[in-house]
């Protein structure tokens, strides 16, 4: 006896659902909604289309009889055709002969081939009251059933579709949130086990390590903006490790200590033969970052000869090598740094206005030290730390002198910095480092600087920045010794009743607790 209507409804309601239950992906559980109702409704053609915010339009998400082109091709304007009328009204509309329908558009061009006459239904999504799409389906029943059949079962499938949209964007809002704890957390280990971290507290780089940890979960390409020195790298490399791209390639290209004549081969690769002294196939660094990230430093050095091919290559994901036809595709995160305008080159043609909106998704403008003076100290005594490692010698500054180094305006920023403290403990016989000797390190130009770290009768400026290094020296060998005193102590030479009174003094209680509350959650 063949199944009823009635049980022919049941059975695929009954199936969809267990598709839904089991599916944590959106577009494959309404893949399987759609494979139900064909394989148990004999549907021919069916297509599941939301409204885009990013775009305002209707694209469809899920379809079925429907080639990829095809499904492509389903972009609809608010106002456009069948889907659209129904998105906008929110109620079902039938068509019983596409042909005869001024409405119905064939935009997917999916039934230019088709036998007989087609009859077509379309429901709206409704989530809280409010569309947020469309189902669309051929004819489900015979024709002796009335087609108000076919839209009380769409209704129901399409009320089942909208919960699970709302399930999966509740989901996804989560993961999104545990993918920015994660982040917090990975970067606070990073700082405490010696792995790539920001030293500073100032206002300016507080910000920026709020945005590094807000876009390193993401896919987003990122635009780091700023002075040489600035330490653009290191924040690149930070991206790179907070992402789930870690354990992959972190490639870095220089765009302008390469030749024009070679950047690209450099970056897209060669085969044999390609031009003269091309003795081998090479993959360039694209290929040697796949799933990985590629850092393009001095972004805006690039040729324009090369920046068309870097657009496709954002867009697309694919490149050809120099002398092939053959297109390779690649699966790699760009991020890009300059201490340029890029508007200003686009301005005077010097680069490419499409490929400056592809880069400058996410820019991140990293402070010169100049603007950040309350990080001196701690990234004075971060340097004095690392030579002290390296070299097995430890300098310090007088107060005069780390004065000097405060009021200084740090052309070079962090860069000069670091170089600064490596020339002096290789110079300076002494562990004293003082301004006389310092003087003729800093560069030319800064003879206010020195004056103004001497009062006028010759003795030491205020020395309360003598306190704020002690209270970073601290703070640093407490995060690397995972908060714990006693070992902080030990690293500093210290008691632990010295240590604690320093804890005391500097107010870092709470700052312990927390970093030990941190390291509990992660662990």
């Amino acid at each position: 006896m063949a199944p009823t209507v009635h049980g022919l409804k049941l059975s695929a309601l009954l199936a969809i659902c267990q598709v839904i239950d089991k599916a944590l992906h959106l577009e494959s559980a309404l893949d399987g909604v759609l494979g139900i109702l064909s394989e148990q409704l004999s549907m021919q053609r069916a297509t599941v289309t939301l409204f885009d915010p990013e775009t305002g339009h209707l694209s469809i998400n899920a379809s079925y009889g429907l080639t990829r082109e095809e499904k492509q091709r389903g972009v609809y304007r608010l106002d456009e055709g069948v889907t659209g009328r129904i998105f906008q009204t929110g109620e079902p509309f039938f068509v019983p002969d596409i042909d005869k329908e001024p409405l119905f558009l064939d935009k997917t061009g999916s039934r230019k081939l088709r036998r007989g006459m087609i009859s077509f239904i379309g429901v709206p999504i409704v989530l809280h009251g409010e569309p947020i799409g469309v189902l669309n389906v051929d004819r489900l029943f015979e024709d002796e059933i009335a087609f108000e059949e076919d839209v009380d079962f769409l209704k129901v499938v399409a009320t089942l579709i909208a919960q699970f949209i709302s399930l999966n964007e509740k989901i996804m809002e989560r993961e999104a949130v545990l993918k920015r704890e994660n982040t917090s957390l990975k970067y606070q280990i990073s700082k405490s086990t010696k792995g790539p971290y920001i030293v500073g507290q100032s206002t300016p780089m507080i910000e920026v390590q709020r945005q590094i940890e807000k876009v390193s979960p993401t896919r987003a390409t990122v635009l780091l903006l700023g002075e040489s020195g600035v330490g653009k790298t290191l924040i690149a490399r930070i991206i790179h490790e907070l992402s789930d791209r870690q354990g992959h390639p972190f490639i870095k290209v220089n765009c302008a200590s390469i030749p024009a004549n070679l950047l690209e081969s450099e970056l897209f690769g060669h085969e044999k033969g390609a031009f003269t002294g091309a003795t081998n196939t090479r993959p360039g660094r694209f290929e040697e970052a796949d799933k990985g990230t590629l850092f393009l430093d001095e972004i805006g050095e690039l040729p324009m000869a090369l920046q068309a091919k870097l657009l496709r290559v954002i867009q697309d994901k694919e490149l050809e090598r120099l002398g092939s036809n053959r297109t390779r595709h690649i699966d790699v995160r760009i991020l890009t740094a300059t201490n340029r305008d890029l508007g200003e080159l686009v301005e005077h043609g010097h680069f490419r206005l499409d490929l400056f909106y592809r880069l400058n998704v996410f820019p991140i403008r990293v402070p010169s030290l100049r603007e950040r003076k309350d990080d001196i100290t701690g990234l004075l005594n971060h340097f004095l730390s690392e030579v002290a490692e390296n070299y097995g010698r430890h300098i310090h500054f007088t107060p005069t002198a780390l004065d000097a180094l405060i009021r200084y305006d740090w052309p070079g920023n962090v860069r000069e910095m670091q170089n600064l403290i490596e020339r002096l403990v290789i110079m300076s016989d002494s562990e004293r480092v003082s301004l006389e000797f310092l003087k003729s390190y800093l560069a030319p130009g800064q003879t206010a600087v020195i004056q103004e770290a001497l009062h006028p009768n010759g003795e030491p400026g205020h020395c309360t920045s003598l306190k704020e290094v002690e209270r970073n020296e601290v703070m640093a060998a407490l995060e690397r010794s995972g908060w714990v005193q006693y070992k902080a102590a030990d690293a500093l030479g210290l008691s632990a009743r010295q240590m604690g009174y320093r804890v005391k003094k500097y107010g870092l209680e709470s700052m312990i607790a927390e970093g030990r509350a941190r390291l509990r959650r992660f662990r």
